[in-house]
């Protein structure tokens, strides 16, 4: 049997953490190994009880779950953050993923996006909801707008890639590795490497995460 994955929940609602441990206990593959009713709380308890995910509401007193996610990834980046909330903002969305969680899902949204969103991250994945990723895709361009001339130079990459690079782009770009695109493209991991290669030069990118932002920006993969 496989491990289960361990989450800690942090939310200064009591209703909310009993109604998120209720959920779960449907679900065999997770594990509530604790709680915690602020940020400070939960940071202790991350050190103490080291659990694979932290749910995490923003609003909390002492930290609030910005700054406890900051701490959280400081400690260790390997432990997933999903971000609960009823906070909508650009700055908190923004904020949140430039500090690496992995999830960001709203309060008003049905308790099985949660679930969603445990099940990807547990999986290496990530899950934002439909409005938090339409904000990171439009803080994306922004920056990216900084930069026009770049932006044309990967726009006309985009149109100079091949019909293969265009099926093995958003692969990589998803995290896939050189033998899954093989076996999903019944092409050799050479021949993915190659592609791979020519990719990144017509789109000037120095790595696959450079790849992941222009995927997303481009609406060729999701969140």
């Amino acid at each position: 049997m496989a491990d289960k994955t361990k989450v800690l929940i942090a939310d200064d609602h009591h209703i909310v953490v009993e109604g998120i441990r209720s959920a779960l206990e449907e679900y065999p593959e997770f594990e509530v190994v604790g709680s915690a009713s602020d940020g400070l709380e939960a940071l202790q308890k991350v050190k103490s009880l080291m659990p694979d995910v932290v749910i995490m509401d923003i609003s909390m007193p002492n930290l609030d779950g910005i700054d406890a996610a900051y701490e959280i990834k400081k400690l260790n980046k390997g432990i997933r953050v999903i971000i609960f909330t009823m906070h909508s903002d650009k700055e908190f969305i923004v904020s949140l993923f430039r500090a690496g969680v992995s999830g960001y899902v709203l309060k008003e949204e049905p308790i099985s996006d949660l679930i969603l969103a445990l099940k990807s991250v547990q999986s290496g994945g990530t899950f934002f909801s439909d409005s938090a990723q339409n904000i990171i895709r439009g803080h994306m361009e922004e920056l990216e707008l900084g930069d026009a001339k770049k932006v044309r130079e990967i726009q006309d990459g985009l149109i100079r890639l091949s019909m293969r690079e265009k099926e093995v782009f958003p692969l990589l770009a998803d995290g896939l590795s050189t033998k899954e695109i093989a076996e999903r493209l019944y092409i050799s991991p050479k021949t993915v490497e190659t592609h791979k290669y020519n990719i990144m030069e017509k789109l000037q990118a120095k790595s696959i995460a450079d790849l992941t932002k222009i995927a997303i920006q481009k609406n060729l993969i999701k969140l």
